[in-house]
C-alpha cells in the first residue's frame, strides 16, 4: 500500500495532467440548447414541470437529516476534524434541492446557474471529506476552501462565457467528474477506515445510475409514462447522498457498542 504522501503526489500530478489536457487540448464546450427540453413538462396543480420540481425533495430531506445529525454530539464524534467538510456536503444538498427546484420551474441558462452552483458545493464538500478520510485530515482542511472556490469559479466561468456567446462547460465538467475518478483511485491506493468503502462504492454506483436516468430522460418517460428519467435522476442522486449519512450512522453504532457507558 502506498503512503499518503505518495498517493497525494500521484493524484496531484494526475489531476494537473487531466486539467491541462482538457483546458488546453479540447475545444470549448457550450451548453447545448436541447438540455432544457425535458421529457416531462406537465403542469400539475399549477406547478410547472411538477415532477422535476418536487423530485428535489429528496435532497432537502437528506441534507436536513444530515445537518441535524451533525449538530448533535454524534456528528462531532463520527467526523472529528472533518466536520466542516461534512457540514459543507449536507448544506450543499439542501442548496442543491432548492436551486434545482428553482431551475425546473423556469428552465433556462440563467436559472441553471443556481442549479449548478450549489451542486459544486455539494461535490467539493464530499470530495474534501473523502480526501480527509483517505489521505489525511490536514490535507482536507487545507484543500476545502480552494476546492469550493474552484467549483464556484467553474460555474461563474460557464455563465460568463455563455453570456459572451462562447459558452464553455469544460471547467464545470472537470469539477463534476474528475473528483469521482480521483475518489476511485484513492479507494484503490489508500488504506481505508472501517465501514467506509461499501458506502462510498454504493454512492458512486447509485450516482452512476442517476446519470444514466438523466441521459435516457425521454426514453424512460416514454416507457413508464408517469415519471421521467430526469426526475428519477434526482431521486437516485438523493439516495446516493444518503449513503454518506448511513456511513456516519454506522460509525455511531460501532462507537456505542465499543463504549459501555453510552
Amino acid at each position: 500500500m502506498m503512503t499518503e504522501q505518495h498517493v497525494t503526489r500521484l493524484l496531484g500530478s494526475l489531476s494537473f495532467i487531466i486539467i491541462a489536457v482538457v483546458l488546453l487540448g479540447a475545444e470549448p464546450l457550450p451548453q447545448w440548447p436541447e438540455y432544457h427540453l425535458f421529457a416531462d413538462d406537465r403542469r400539475i396543480l399549477g406547478i410547472a414541470n411538477m415532477h422535476n420540481v418536487l423530485s428535489n425533495l429528496g435532497f432537502l430531506v437528506v441534507g436536513a437529516w444530515g445537518l441535524v445529525f451533525m449538530a448533535g454530539q454524534a456528528g462531532l464524534q463520527t467526523t472529528g476534524n472533518l466536520k466542516n467538510c461534512y457540514w459543507v456536503f449536507f448544506s450543499g444538498l439542501i442548496l442543491t434541492g432548492l436551486g434545482s427546484a428553482y431551475f425546473h420551474l423556469h428552465p433556462n441558462n440563467q436559472t441553471l446557474v443556481w442549479d449548478r452552483l450549489p451542486m459544486t458545493i455539494m461535490f467539493m464538500g464530499f470530495f474534501a471529506a473523502v480526501i480527509g478520510e483517505l489521505l489525511g485530515e490536514r490535507t482536507a482542511r487545507v484543500l476545502l476552501i480552494p476546492l469550493l472556490l474552484a467549483g464556484m469559479a467553474s460555474v461563474a466561468w460557464w455563465a460568463w462565457t455563455e453570456s459572451m456567446g462562447v459558452g464553455d462547460l469544460r471547467p464545470y465538467a472537470l469539477v463534476q467528474f474528475l473528483p469521482m475518478l480521483l475518489v476511485l483511485l484513492m479507494l484503490f491506493l489508500s488504506q481505508k477506515p472501517a465501514h467506509f468503502t461499501p458506502y462510498i462504492a454504493a454512492m458512486i454506483m447509485i450516482y452512476g445510475l442517476a446519470k444514466l436516468c438523466e441521459l435516457y430522460d425521454h426514453e424512460i418517460f416514454t416507457t413508464l409514462g408517469w415519471i421521467s428519467g430526469h426526475a428519477l435522476k434526482h431521486l437516485f442522486s438523493a439516495v446516493a447522498s444518503a449513503a454518506i449519512l448511513m456511513m456516519l450512522y454506522r460509525r455511531k453504532q460501532e462507537a456505542e457498542r465499543s463504549d459501555p457507558t453510552t
